[in-house]
C-alpha cells in the first residue's frame, strides 16, 4: 500500500507520509484519538489523501481560529467526538514597547525558533500591525513564557491568554488566475511576480526561495496543491489548483499571494 501511494508525492515527503500513517493505524488499531503536531496546508493535504485510502478513521483539524494556516489534525475512531480542548492549543500574546519598537513576522519566527524548539510545535502567528499573538502546543507554552524575554533587542514578554482573545486577523491572502506553460516552481514564481526566468534562478541559487519552509535547490520541482512557496522580499504563494488550459494551450492556475 505505502508503495501505490507514495507515486502520488514527492520523494522527500515519503517521511512525512511514514509518520502519518502510522499515527492513523493508532488511532484505528487502539481505537482511541491521536493527536498531531501543527502541519502546514500542503501536509495537512497529504493527512486527508492518506486518510482516504486507510478506511474508517476520521479526522477533524484545528489551528486556533478559522482562518489558521498552520493546523493540528486529530485521529479519531468513529465513536469519538472531538473537542476544542482535544487539540491542546495555547494562545500566546507578546508584550512589548509598542510605542517605541515594530516587530516583524521574521523576527517573531526566528526567536521563537531558535530557543531549542521544532518549527512544528508552532502554529500561526498572528498579527493587527500592533499587537502581535502566537498560537502554540500548550505542552511547551510555560517553556516558551520563561525563555523568551527579547526578540531581536527588545524586551518582551509572553503572556498566556484564552482563544477567544484572539486578536482580529488582517486577511493576507489574494486570490489570483495565472497562465504558466507549466507546474515548474521557476515558472510559478515569475508568473506571479513578474520576474525574468534567470532572475528566479538567481533566488534560488542564493537561496532566496523556500518550498513548504524548506529551502529550494532545484528549480525544475513541480508545484502541487496547497503548497506553499516564499519568495525572500517578494511574499508567499500558495498554489491552489489549476483550472484548465486557455485557448493558446497555457495552464490556468488559482493561486493564493501574500505580497511583501
Amino acid at each position: 500500500m505505502s508503495e501505490q501511494i507514495y507515486q502520488h508525492f514527492r520523494k522527500e515527503e515519503r517521511p512525512l507520509i511514514d509518520q502519518l500513517l502510522d499515527l492513523i493505524r493508532q488511532a484505528q488499531d487502539e481505537y482511541r484519538p491521536v493527536l498531531t503536531h501543527f502541519l502546514d496546508p500542503r501536509q495537512q493535504y497529504i493527512a486527508r489523501f492518506l486518510l482516504q485510502a486507510e478506511g474508517p478513521v476520521k479526522m477533524s483539524v484545528h489551528g486556533g481560529f478559522a482562518g489558521a494556516e498552520r493546523k493540528r489534525l486529530l485521529f479519531y475512531p468513529a465513536y469519538y467526538e472531538p473537542t476544542l480542548a482535544d487539540f491542546e492549543l495555547q494562545l500566546l500574546e507578546i508584550d512589548y514597547p509598542t510605542k517605541f519598537v515594530t516587530l516583524s513576522h521574521g523576527k517573531v519566527l526566528g526567536t521563537l525558533a531558535n530557543v531549542g524548539l521544532e518549527r512544528d510545535v508552532l502554529g500561526d502567528i498572528i498579527t493587527d500591525e500592533f499587537s502581535w499573538q502566537v498560537i502554540v502546543q500548550k505542552n511547551i507554552s510555560e517553556y516558551l513564557v520563561q525563555q523568551v524575554d527579547r526578540i531581536g533587542k527588545v524586551h518582551v514578554s509572553l503572556r498566556p491568554k484564552e482563544l477567544t482573545q484572539l486578536t482580529e486577523v488582517i486577511p493576507a491572502w489574494e486570490k489570483l488566475v495565472i497562465s504558466c506553460s507549466s507546474l515548474r516552481i521557476d515558472v510559478i514564481v515569475k508568473a506571479v511576480y513578474g520576474l525574468s526566468r534567470q532572475r528566479v534562478k538567481d533566488m534560488i541559487n542564493a537561496k532566496k526561495i523556500s518550498l513548504n519552509w524548506l529551502t529550494l535547490e532545484r528549480s525544475d520541482l513541480e508545484v502541487g496543491s496547497k503548497d506553499i512557496i516564499s519568495v525572500r522580499g517578494y511574499g508567499r504563494i500558495r498554489f491552489e489548483q489549476v483550472l484548465g488550459r486557455s485557448k493558446r494551450d497555457k495552464l490556468r492556475c488559482e493561486v493564493s499571494v501574500i505580497r511583501k
